[in-house]
């Protein structure tokens, strides 16, 4: 077995911006994708990004930057999907930090908090800031079943709904944890 994985979920359709925000360049013109996959790899170096298939472009970028991609052939049906495609490519992990491709804010340290709470053995752990649960969350390997089951737009959140008690929170003051890239005025 290996240690946590990092899974970043890449493979969505960016409806709600207007345009596939994955390659919007930020203020210092890091791709967002690869900016929120750089971060989360620090705290996690076996990070795998989950795309479509006919992402080539952004495979190209991730892997030039020495990430590893992973293909969803049904990430059109939902993030869940992705989620669990993630999960399987990374299944011999001892639990996964999952982040969103869309949250290029978050700090370094805001995963390697939450990864540290895996590592004590939390089964579910999430950050909060300001008294609301953010992202990256994370799953032990316990979750496994549950989290390759996945389907439909939902994603992990229907499994941290079903035993709250069960999720360490991390309390962190890192607004990144709740500010995601929906639409191109948020950014």
């Amino acid at each position: 077995m290996s240690d946590v994985a990092g899974i970043l979920l890449a493979a969505g359709l960016s409806r709600r911006y207007g345009s596939d925000k994955r390659l919007k360049a930020l203020q210092d013109g890091t791709p967002m994708v690869l900016a929120s996959a750089l971060k989360l790899a620090k705290a996690c170096p076996r990070t795998w990004v989950v795309i479509r298939p006919e992402d080539e472009i952004l495979k190209r970028l991730l892997e030039d930057a020495g990430l590893m991609t992973v293909a969803c052939s049904t990430a059109s049906l939902g993030m869940g999907h992705s989620l669990a495609c993630g999960i399987t490519a990374a299944a011999d992990a001892t639990g996964w930090l999952i982040a969103l491709a869309d949250m290029p804010f978050i700090r370094p340290d805001t995963y390697r908090r939450v990864l540290r709470a895996m590592q004590r053995g939390a089964l579910m752990a999430r950050p909060t800031h300001a008294g609301r649960p953010g992202h990256p969350v994370g799953f032990a390997a316990r979750c496994y079943s549950e989290l390759t089951a996945l389907a439909g737009d939902r994603g992990g959140q229907t499994i941290l709904d079903r035993d709250p008690e069960a999720v360490a929170l991390c309390r962190v003051d890192d607004p990144g944890v709740l500010k995601d890239i929906d639409q191109p005025h948020r950014d």
